[in-house]
């Protein structure tokens, strides 16, 4: 069976990601400081699939721990980096925090995986770097224009310091999956998107107002150059996101690789507005939301969805899951902690 080493793997991306892992055969080692998530994820994941993963508690900016963690559990054959801070709007008030994290938290895993004869790597990126697309919908080819908030710029660093580090070592192979909106939640409702505190992403903060933990639900500005003057996002079931970085993984320690970095647009292909997305959220639950059209906040890019015809092509891979399963599946979530208590 071949291992993998999942960083960030109980957060919300990495804990769904680790379920296909192990479900296509694969061995899942965890490593996480649980900044951003709770080790009850780990009971989830056993529950979904049968097999409680190793788990490591450390911090990817300790090298030390880092090196530890690889001696620990040896034969890992890649790496699937998620571990970063992902807030746009706090990367903006705190810029430093996330430069530090995210930076060194990467570079750390790039030296030991060498050390330790970990050739391919699967790296966590975001369609932020694409900054506001020229044309759309947007392609690999796109230009990586200037960022809109730390957070973007540490994604166009991170995927500079991959790809000058694969083009130094011929053996080193990698990909970078450039997200665009992960949101839902496994269809067991026994994981999901769990934030810490008042919730960063639009799904968590309407499924929070919906069930009552949240007053009101603020909608970022309605004077943008959109049909209803909301922004724009493609969003992504993340059990479909999860599918394709089994598919990455495969990619690389198949062989089939076309180049020592590669990079790929994981999303739907298809636009949808905030204020879409909260009429289609109220449709499928019956619940009326509470919501004021605010400002817009600083950082945020007016709209961007993606043209996925070559991650289909070359991965095998396709996202599956309509915009109202993927909503009912955060609902179902959003109830399930209500019931059992399951919040930070």
């Amino acid at each position: 069976m071949k291992r993998i080493l999942v960083t960030g793997g109980t957060g919300y991306i990495g804990s769904h990601t680790v379920v296909e892992l192990i479900r296509a055969g694969y061995e899942a080692v965890i490593a996480d400081n649980l900044s951003n998530s709770e080790i009850s994820v780990l009971e989830g994941i056993e529950k979904i699939t049968g097999v409680k993963p190793a788990f490591e508690c450390i911090d990817l900016c300790d090298p030390s721990a880092l090196d530890h963690l690889l001696t620990r559990h040896g034969g890992i054959v890649a790496a699937i980096h998620f571990a970063a801070y992902k807030a746009v709007g706090e990367s903006v008030s705190q810029p430093l925090k996330y430069y530090r994290n995210n930076l060194t938290s990467l570079i750390n895993l790039l030296e030991w995986m060498s050390r330790h004869s970990i050739l391919h790597l699967v790296f966590s990126s975001s369609c932020t770097v694409y900054g506001q697309p020229e044309k759309l919908p947007v392609t690999e080819q796109a230009p990586v224009l200037p960022a809109t908030s730390p957070y973007g710029n540490t994604k166009q660093i991170c995927e500079a310091i991959i790809r000058d580090t694969a083009a130094a070592s011929e053996s080193i192979k990698s990909i970078a999956l450039r997200y665009f909106n992960p949101i839902g939640a496994h269809a067991s409702a026994l994981i999901g998107e769990l934030p810490v505190g008042i919730p960063n992403n639009l799904v968590p903060f309407i499924t929070q107002t919906a069930i009552g933990i949240r007053e009101q639900l603020s909608v970022f500005g309605n004077d943008y150059n959109t049909p209803d003057g909301s922004c724009i996002r493609d969003y992504i079931h993340v059990v479909d996101l999860a599918k394709a970085h089994v598919a990455a993984v495969e990619r690389l320690i198949g062989g089939k690789n076309k180049k020592n970095f590669e990079v790929f647009n994981l999303g739907t292909g298809r636009g949808v507005s905030v204020l879409e997305l909260i009429r289609t959220f109220e449709k499928i639950s019956g619940v009326k939301l509470n919501y004021k059209i605010a400002g817009r906040r600083e950082g945020d890019t007016e709209q961007v969805w993606a043209d996925t015809s070559f991650a289909n092509r070359e991965l095998g891979w396709k996202a599956q899951s309509t915009l109202e399963e993927t909503l009912l599946s955060a609902w179902k979530w959003e109830q399930y902690c209500r019931t059992t208590g399951n919040r930070k």
